[in-house]
């Protein structure tokens, strides 16, 4: 068979593809929003997880609350900031200035939601315990839990079509980094994900930031995405990764496969 015919054979294929799967694309299309939608209004995604919101790792003794970005009190916002800088500003170099006010606007999102990372002081545990319980998120009491450590920020969006959990930010104070906590909030993370049928896990690294390159890729076993500029646009120099970890097989023919022969 000539490379005519066969380019022919293959366009009939991909037209007749098309034709059957148009409906069926809007179909998932619209069935993929509903479970970001659905995701979305779960008020607090730790209660799925009641032993994570309490636990001793190494030592540290820490107690993990949900939050929301249109509900950070003040001094919430301003350890957000502080540690963002403290920790980012290195890896962003000339970057950080600009990404500094693109963090500000993203941290206070409708769609940012966050797991807040309190050490807690074993002498008086029961009673701090209960303040980590209260019904309403708003971080208002934060000051009273124990110090703030850390802090994840997540979403639920559309990447490729495909719904995923996305991590904006996961940062630990240096005092607390190396005792396994940032791997036991990735386990975390990865079971609210899947618990709410996203397929996959992603997230963006600064290729300066080392530390968190080795961790993601050599302690957790993220790859680099498909969808990360180095894979699509190998010829382009970009300061950063996409890295991912997938949960099904769309998500992992969308984030795993190389598609940077189609571009």
């Amino acid at each position: 068979m000539n490379s005519e015919t066969l380019n022919a054979t293959h366009n009939n294929a991909v037209s007749t593809e098309r034709r059957l799967t148009r409906s069926e694309i809007l179909a998932k299309k619209n069935a993929n929003q509903q479970l970001i939608k659905a995701a979305y209004t779960k008020k607090d995604h730790l209660d799925s997880f009641p032993d994570y919101r309490r636990f001793e790792i190494n030592g540290l003794s820490v107690c993990l609350k949900s939050g929301h970005g249109t509900k950070l009190s003040s001094p919430v916002k301003q350890y957000i900031q502080r540690l963002l800088k403290l920790n980012m500003e290195g890896p962003y170099g000339a970057e950080w200035q600009e990404e500094e006010k693109v963090k500000r606007i993203e941290m206070v999102d409708p769609e940012a939601l966050y797991i807040f990372v309190h050490e807690v002081d074993n002498s008086n545990a029961d009673e701090k315990t209960t303040l980590f319980t209260e019904e309403d998120p708003s971080t208002s009491r934060q000051e009273d839990s124990g110090p703030l450590v850390g802090f994840v920020h997540y979403r639920f969006v559309l990447e490729e079509e495909v719904p995923v959990l996305y991590v904006y930010e996961l940062q630990l104070e240096s005092r607390v980094q190396g005792k396994g906590l940032g791997k036991l909030l990735m386990e975390l993370i990865e079971l609210i994900a899947q618990k709410n049928c996203m397929g996959a896990v992603v997230l963006t690294v600064q290729k300066m930031n080392l530390s968190a390159m080795n961790f993601y890729t050599s302690k957790l076993r993220y790859i680099i995405s498909a969808t990360s500029p180095s894979k699509v646009y190998p010829m382009m120099e970009k300061s950063y990764e996409i890295l991912c970890r997938t949960f099904n097989d769309e998500a992992k023919t969308i984030f795993e496969v190389n598609h940077s022969l189609h571009h």
